[in-house]
């Protein structure tokens, strides 16, 4: 469970096994309203985690502080929170399914 933003996105680049991104060519975009931005580039079955923008990301996905907290330690729902309007998604919302187990949320 991360107590921070900072330190989820810090320990993820270790998560993101072979295993989990094996032929996956995406970039998720994380924006913290707010706050900061981080991206996730998944290509060649490596994974670039890094703060800032990324270049034409495949989804976009916004939150507040408090909603990512809470859905980064399992306390909201991803399905809910888009439902709710807590979380706001642009591009391939498929991508957005595997979030829970690709990132290892909640």
């Amino acid at each position: 469970m991360a107590e921070t933003l900072q330190e989820f996105f810090d320990g993820l680049q270790s998560n993101l096994t072979e295993e989990k991104i094996a032929g996956m060519d995406a970039t998720f975009q994380f924006v913290v309203n707010g706050a900061a931005s981080y991206y996730v580039k998944i290509a060649d079955g490596a994974a670039e985690v890094a703060e800032g923008t990324a270049d034409n990301p495949t989804i976009v996905l916004t939150a507040s502080p408090d909603d990512w907290m809470a859905l980064i330690n399992g306390d909201l729902n991803g399905q809910t929170a888009f439902l709710t309007g807590k979380l706001k998604i642009q591009g391939d919302v498929t991508l957005a399914m595997k979030l829970e187990s690709l990132f290892d949320l909640g």
